[in-house]
């Protein structure tokens, strides 16, 4: 059975906050321009729907790992990363671009199988993947008035909770280092190609445009 310790649940709660306080400024700071009352509105309307496309992209992903590590009978824990959010804070507010490592899954337990591992460390890409396909599949039934603020915030729930997730996925499918993508590929090549297929399939549509 599945269960969190208080200090996961407050790793991930954080982890979400801090993450979707990084995408709302770097999706606001071009309306700097244009005073910083706006760039505020927008900013404060931005986190609570990145909260749940983003912020959830990053932890489904790491919770994928613990359930199928779980599932496995291993001991599985998710752990926040303060360096990791700390950097990712000054690469977004001083640098201007985002590199995100909001913390990872600890698994605990010996003689880890290549097909476990392997099963294990696909599960957060799948997750992505899912994810990327059921915002895509409600981008059309979203309104686009923009005086509706909650048709704003569903558009970017449902925009970037595409982008993100299929972004975060072939970031992960890489198959090199610490990435999932190796342990994918070192379990089954032809899996591995077949999702990563899929995911720049979807990190392209996401690049030239979704409308």
């Amino acid at each position: 059975m599945v269960s969190f310790t208080a200090r996961e649940v407050r790793d991930i709660l954080i982890s979400m906050f801090v993450i979707a306080v990084i995408f709302a400024y770097i999706f606001s700071r071009g309306l700097l321009t244009n005073g910083t009352e706006i760039f505020l509105n927008n900013f404060i309307l931005l986190i609570p729907a990145l909260l749940v496309s983003v912020g959830l992209g990053f932890v489904l992903h790491e919770l994928a790992h613990k359930f199928v590590a779980v599932r496995y009978g291993f001991y599985a824990e998710f752990r926040m990363w303060v360096e990791g959010l700390i950097f990712a804070l000054f690469t977004a507010f001083i640098l201007g671009f985002v590199f995100v490592a909001p913390g990872a899954v600890y698994i605990h337990g010996t003689n880890i199988s290549k097909e476990e591992n392997g099963k294990i460390s696909i599960a957060g890409p799948l997750v992505n993947i899912a994810l990327a396909l059921l915002f895509l599949s409600l981008i059309p039934f979203i309104p686009h008035s923009p005086t509706d603020i909650v048709g704003y915030e569903l558009r970017v729930i449902v925009t970037y909770g595409f982008i993100i997730n299929s972004i975060l996925a072939v970031f992960n499918l890489i198959p090199l280092g610490p990435f999932d993508g190796a342990k994918v590929l070192n379990w089954n090549p032809v899996i591995w190609i077949l999702i990563f297929i899929v995911a720049i399939i979807l990190a392209v549509k996401a690049y030239f445009g979704i409308y």
